[in-house]
């Protein structure tokens, strides 16, 4: 339960928070869009100083129907960032959130040391052998398409089941390259309808017969959102709701938009047995 983050290692047997910053105009949730690096570094430095041990950059939003750009546009959104936040934050840990090696490449030599690809390599055949040659964790999700046809790629006989086999052939293919750390994250909401999403929440616990640390992305999505009829922005006690079942469900790290709230989570949670 520990991956090497470029020579820093970081003990997942307690949980950790992951924190999104998104470098994107259209990000679901307006409050996480940080097109401006003062505002960025704002909340970076919030992140860090309320307990995030990770900070997630995107510079391509992958909601649903989310309109495709460059790569170019992409690396003008993220390496600066990363850039930025480095120069300001030596000590942080930061995880580039692509499925383009290329943009990993160029992150990971601005100095990320995670590369978070909602492919797991499938929408990029280099990708896998950039994570090894950097030698970097990879976390690896579930989905089906791409960010523009997931939504009507739900369909499973037994969605559970169909996971983890996905995931036993993507982890064999990352072996096979000589990728060590691996992170899994089933993917809440993508290629998966709000039904779904609860049952896999209900099961999470079965994905750790993949001996691999889990992550969980629930903050402020729509299976929260629509079941509780509110908005994103109103979204935050069911996250919490969500997040603290992730917990106690087998989550390694909680990718979220509200750090406090996700680490007080993790902290009276480990007050408990079970």
């Amino acid at each position: 339960m520990t991956i090497n983050c470029k020579g820093n290692l970081i003990d997942l047997t307690t949980p950790k928070v992951m924190g999104i910053l998104n470098t994107t105009p259209d990000s679901f949730y307006s409050e996480s869009r940080k097109t401006s690096l003062s505002a960025l570094l704002k909340t970076a430095e919030k992140m860090l100083e309320q307990g995030a041990t990770f900070l997630d950059i995107g510079g391509y939003s992958t909601r649903p129907g989310a309109e495709d750009i460059s790569e170019t546009e992409e690396l003008d959104r993220v390496v600066p960032a990363i850039e930025a936040i480095l120069k300001n934050f030596p000590e942080s840990i930061i995880s580039i959130d692509t499925f383009r090696s290329k943009i990993a490449t160029e992150a990971l030599e601005a100095g990320s040391a995670i590369v978070n690809d909602i492919s797991a390599g499938n929408l990029d055949e280099k990708m896998m052998q950039v994570v090894a040659d950097f030698q970097v964790p990879c976390i690896m999700m579930h989905m089906r398409g791409t960010p523009q046809t997931m939504k009507d790629l739900n369909e499973y006989t037994e969605l559970t089941q169909e996971i983890l086999f996905y995931f036993s052939e993507r982890i064999k293919a990352a072996r096979a390259m000589g990728i060590n750390d691996i992170i899994v994250d089933p993917g809440f909401g993508f290629s998966k309808n709000i039904t779904q999403n609860f049952e896999l929440l209900s099961n999470l616990r079965k994905l750790k017969s993949l001996g691999l640390p889990i992550l969980a992305g629930l903050s402020r999505k729509s299976t929260i959102y629509k079941t509780l009829n509110c908005t994103p922005q109103e979204a935050l006690n069911g996250t919490t709701v969500l997040n603290t079942m992730a917990i106690a469900n087998g989550a390694s790290i909680l990718r979220v938009h509200d750090v406090k709230e996700a680490v007080e989570s993790i902290k009276l949670m480990s007050q408990l047995t079970f």
